[in-house]
C-alpha cells in the first residue's frame, strides 16, 4: 500500500463478504421453497426469505463500493483519507441499520415496497451513514489530486445518494408510487451505479494493464456518457404497464435497446487495454475478475435485458422467470464480480503479501461464474415455458408453476455450486497466506 489509511477498506470488505454469504443462504432457502412450497412456511415465509435475499444484495454491494472507494481514493488523490475514524463510525452505523432491518423482516416489520422495505428510521440511519461517507471521501478528493477515476466515482456516489432520497417518498397512489420507485431502483443499477462500475474498472485497468492513464480516462468518459444517455430515459421500460402515458413505450423500447452499447463498450475497453498493455501483473486472479466483469455484465445486463425490454415482447414476458434470469446475471456480472475483483486486487496489498491463494480464487471464479450462467439459462427456459403457458395459452399461475419443477431443481443445484465457490473465495481473501519464496532466493539446481 502506498498510503496507510488504505487499510480502512479491510473492515468494509470483511463486513461485505459476511453479508454476501448471508445473502446466498437466504437465496438457497428461497430456491428450496420453489421445489417444496411448505418448506419453513411457519418459521419464515417465502416473502421474508426473498426480501432478506434482495436487501442483503444491495447492502453488501454498497458496503463493497465504500470499501473500494476508501482503498483507491488515497492513491488517486495522492493523500491520506480525511478521517479514518469517521469511516469506522460510518461503517458501524450502516452495518447496524442493515442488521436491524434484516432482523425486523423476520418479524414482519417492513414497509412492503420491494427493495425499499426498510422502516423509516433505518432509512434515516442509512442516509446519515452515506452522508458521512460522502463527506469523508469528498474532503479527501477536494484536498488532493483530481483524476477522471475519482471524479466519475464521486459523481456516481453522490447521484446514488440523491436518488436514494426518493425512497422516502411513498405516495398512496400505486401508479405514482411506481413512477418514483423506479427512480431509486432503476436509476441506481442502470444509471449512476454504472458510473461507479466504470470508474472502479478503470482503476483496475490502470493498475494492471500498464496502459497510459490518459488513454483509459478517454474511454471512461465515453462509457459514462453512453451510460447516462441511455440509462436515464431507459427508465421508460418500467413504465409500460403502470398507467403511465403511452409515449413511454417507444421511448422505453428505444433507449433500453441503446443500454446495450455502454456494456459492450466496457467489454471492448477492458480487453483492448489488456491487449495493448505491456505489464505482466502478478495478480492473475484480479486480472481474471477485471476481464470477466464487463463480459458477464454485457450478457446479463445487455443481452438478457434486451431480450425482453421491447414493449411488444415485454407485454408477454414481464413478471416471469425471464426477469429473474436477467436480474441474477446482470447483478452478478456488473456489480458482484466488480467488488470481488477489487477485493482480489486489494487484499494482498492490505495484508502486505504477494498475491496469494490465486489458484483457489480462480477456481472460485470459474465455479461461481459457471453456476450463475447455468442458473440464467435454467431460468430463461423456465421463463419461456411460463410465458407460453401462462400468457399465451391462459393457464393459471399455480398450474404453470407445477410444470417448472425440473427447472427449479436445477436452479437450486446452481445455488449450491455458488455457495461452494463463495466459501472458496472468502477463504482465499481472509484465510492463511502461504509463504512465497522469491525466485531469486530459491536453491540453485545441482547442475549450477
Amino acid at each position: 500500500m502506498k498510503y496507510e489509511t488504505q487499510k480502512v477498506a479491510l473492515p468494509f470488505f470483511a463486513v461485505a463478504m459476511a453479508l454476501f454469504a448471508l445473502q446466498i443462504v437466504f437465496g438457497l432457502l428461497a430456491a428450496t421453497v420453489y421445489i417444496a412450497p411448505h418448506f419453513m412456511a411457519e418459521l419464515m415465509p417465502f416473502n421474508i426469505m426473498r426480501v432478506s435475499h434482495t436487501n442483503l444484495l444491495i447492502v453488501w454491494l454498497l458496503i463493497g463500493f465504500m470499501g473500494s472507494t476508501y482503498y483507491l481514493m488515497p492513491e488517486e488523490a495522492e493523500r491520506e483519507i480525511h478521517s479514518p475514524g469517521l469511516a469506522y463510525v460510518q461503517l458501524a452505523i450502516f452495518a447496524f441499520a442493515g442488521a436491524a432491518a434484516l432482523v425486523g423482516y423476520q418479524f414482519g416489520i417492513h414497509e412492503g415496497r420491494e427493495f425499499l422495505e426498510q422502516p423509516f428510521w433505518v432509512k434515516v440511519l442509512i442516509t446519515i451513514s452515506f452522508l458521512m461517507f460522502l463527506f469523508n471521501t469528498s474532503m479527501t478528493l477536494l484536498k488532493g489530486r483530481k483524476t477522471a477515476i475519482n471524479l466519475v466515482l464521486m459523481l456516481g456516489l453522490w447521484l446514488a445518494a440523491v436518488f436514494w432520497l426518493f425512497a422516502f417518498y411513498n405516495p398512496t397512489n400505486l401508479a405514482v408510487d411506481k413512477l418514483y420507485w423506479w427512480w431509486v431502483v432503476h436509476l441506481w443499477v442502470e444509471g449512476v451505479w454504472e458510473l461507479i462500475m466504470a470508474s472502479l474498472l478503470g482503476y483496475l485497468l490502470i493498475k494492471m494493464s500498464g496502459v497510459d492513464r490518459e488513454v483509459i480516462e478517454k474511454w471512461l468518459y465515453v462509457i459514462v456518457g453512453l451510460s447516462l444517455f441511455s440509462g436515464l430515459l431507459g427508465t421508460g421500460h418500467h413504465y409500460y404497464w403502470i398507467g403511465a402515458p403511452s409515449y413511454w413505450q417507444p421511448i422505453g423500447s428505444i433507449f433500453s435497446t441503446l443500454e446495450v452499447i455502454p456494456f459492450f463498450a466496457m467489454v471492448v475497453f477492458a480487453f483492448y487495454m489488456f491487449w495493448k498493455g505491456s505489464r505482466n501483473h502478478p495478480n492473475k486472479a484480479a486480472m481474471l475478475w477485471a476481464l470477466g466483469c464487463p463480459t458477464i455484465a454485457f450478457f446479463g445486463a445487455g443481452v438478457w435485458g434486451f431480450m425482453h425490454t421491447l414493449s411488444f415482447i415485454n407485454y408477454y414476458t414481464h413478471g416471469t422467470q425471464l426477469t429473474a434470469a436477467h436480474g441474477h446475471l446482470a447483478f452478478y456480472g456488473a456489480y458482484v464480480m466488480l467488488v470481488l475483483g477489487i477485493i482480489t486486487y486489494a487484499m494482498p496489498q492490505i495484508r502486505r503479501s504477494q498475491p496469494y491463494n490465486q489458484v483457489l480464487n480462480m477456481w472460485g471464479f470459474w465455479i461461481m461464474t459457471s453456476a450463475m450462467c447455468f442458473m440464467t439459462f435454467t431460468l430463461t427456459f423456465a421463463g419461456v415455458v411460463q410465458t407460453h403457458l401462462q400468457r399465451v395459452l391462459g393457464m393459471n399461475f399455480m398450474q404453470v408453476q407445477s410444470q417448472l419443477d425440473l427447472f427449479y431443481i436445477m436452479r437450486l443445484g446452481t445455488g449450491v455450486a455458488v455457495t461452494v465457490a463463495a466459501i472458496m473465495l472468502i477463504y482465499s481473501f481472509f484465510g492463511p497466506v502461504r509463504e512465497q519464496v522469491p525466485a531469486s532466493s530459491r536453491p540453485l539446481a545441482a547442475t549450477e
